[in-house]
This record gives C-alpha cells, structure tokens and sequence, in this order.
C-alpha cells in the first residue's frame, strides 16, 4: 500500500520551526544549500527526522521530497526513526576495536539489551542509544566512546558501562574533553547553527589533547623527540635501544644498501627490455 501523505507539524510547531527555518536559509546566497542545517533542525524537533520533517524541509526549500530524503538518508549523523536522549557511539574502527571497541560495544550491548542487528538499538526509557561508529578521529586516545558527539577516550569495558548507567540515572556526566553534555536534540539544534546559550559551554569546548599535538609540536621544533623501545607485555618499557636495534626506524639514519655494500653491488640501470 502507498504512504499516506506525512501528517503536518502542529501550528506552534510549524510556526516557530518555519521562523528558525528562514532564518537559516537566509545565510546562503542558493536556498538549498541550507539543506543539512534544516535537517539538523527538525531533527532537534523530534529528536529524529521524520516524514513530515523532510516535507518540511522539501517546502521550505522548493525540493522534492525524493531530494530530500536522498540526503537524510545517505548522512549518518541523521536518525530516521525514535532515538534517545543520548546517542552512545562506541568506535569499531581498526585501532580501537584492537585497543578494546569490540568488548566496549559487545559489554554495552549485553548491559543494555540494545544494539546493532537488534529489533531495538534503544533503550526502553528512552535515555540511551547505542550504535557503532566508523572511526571518530580520535585514535591516539584509542578505544573512544562519544556520546552526543561528546569525546569520552581511552575507554574500557567497566568505564562504559558506568557511563551509561549514570546516563540512565540522570547523573552528572563530565566528557573528557570538549563541552559538557547535552541532549540529542538540543546537540541537533546547535549543528543547525544556532548558539549553545549554556552557560561556559563554548568556553568549555577546548581543543585537540596532548596525543593529538605532540606531531604537530615535533614539527614545529617546540618538542624533542625521545628515543623509547616498546618491550614485550609484562616488562617495563626502555629508555635504552635494545641489541639490535639501535634504529627504531629507517628514517633515524642512512641504512647500508646495495649500492654501499661491496658484497651486493647494485650495478647499472638497464636500459628498458634489457
């Protein structure tokens, strides 16, 4: 059977969303490319964008709703359907899987009952979602948890678990870097572009940590490097190269090759089809 036609906002709804929603428009010189920000604020709506929000959007913006829903679809960060009021994005990338993403995701799943390849990625309250994320560019703090695209590093198993039991209970969350928490929906507002009107919270947002930085400070020459050997598991790491391996890599020193080695001579280049 076809879709009935999406149901319309309610007058209060429509009225203050269509006012937010010119003004956004104006900031651009071609209306639709005001599309990813009118996405973020129905979504800061209904906490997800729905079907009368793309028709929204589709109106405000003179598109199809097809045109719409193209771009709801193909961006992650845009939820179709209910979510909760914090959005748990545990990285499953390469890094943090080995550093331990995979048992954090699997702990929460099994903790909550909820996630991915579930009929219900929500919990029943309708505090917490989970979901993987495909890397959150924070690697050097491996694994990482964000929530409401809030950064919590260097994670394990116990400190997830903690995280969204005080979620759930309403307690004070404090991210590791970055502003404090918010909802889903008011984080949906303020990618709209709109102000965070809480107090100290732009002031609290910070920038990269100390891992993130210290390339760019060795570039710079505001940092000297420091020559450290990883030891095997369960021994101390070393400040002294080992036997062996008085290059930690072959970008340290020049390294005897063929063309320095008496025994291996590289010889002339052939002519090509030589």
């Amino acid at each position: 059977m076809p879709q009935l036609p999406a149901p319309a906002y309610p007058a209060e709804a429509r009225a203050r969303l269509e006012a937010d929603a010119k003004e956004v428009i104006a900031r651009y010189p071609d209306s639709r490319s005001a599309l990813l920000p009118l996405l973020h604020l129905v979504q800061s709506e209904e906490g997800y964008v729905s079907r009368t929000g793309m028709a929204f959007c589709a109106e405000m913006l003179g598109l199809t709703t097809a045109e719409v829903t193209a771009v709801a679809t193909f961006y992650t960060m845009y939820r179709r359907k209910p979510s909760g009021d914090y959005q748990v994005g545990v990285c499953t990338n390469t890094l943090c899987a080995v550093m331990g993403g995979d048992a954090i995701f699997d702990r929460l799943k099994e903790h909550l009952g909820v996630g991915n390849g579930q009929p219900d990625m929500t919990t029943a309250d309708g505090k917490v979602t989970l979901e993987h994320i495909e890397c959150n560019a924070a690697c050097d703090f491996a694994p990482v948890v964000m929530v409401n695209w809030e950064f919590f590093d260097n994670q394990t198993p116990e400190s997830a678990t903690q995280l969204v039991d005080d979620l759930i209970a309403g307690r004070t969350v404090e991210p590791t870097r970055g502003a404090p928490l918010c909802t889903y929906k008011e984080t949906a507002r303020i990618l709209a572009g709109f102000p965070d009107e809480r107090p100290g919270a732009v002031e609290a947002t910070g920038g990269a940590g100390h891992a993130s930085l210290i390339g760019l400070k060795l570039a710079k020459g505001e940092a000297a490097p420091k020559a450290r050997v990883v030891s095997p598991r369960g021994e101390a790491p070393s400040d002294q190269p080992q036997k062996g391996a008085e290059h930690l890599s072959s970008h340290d020193a020049p390294q005897e090759t063929s063309a320095s080695d008496p025994d291996h001579p590289a010889g002339p280049a052939a002519e090509e089809g030589e």
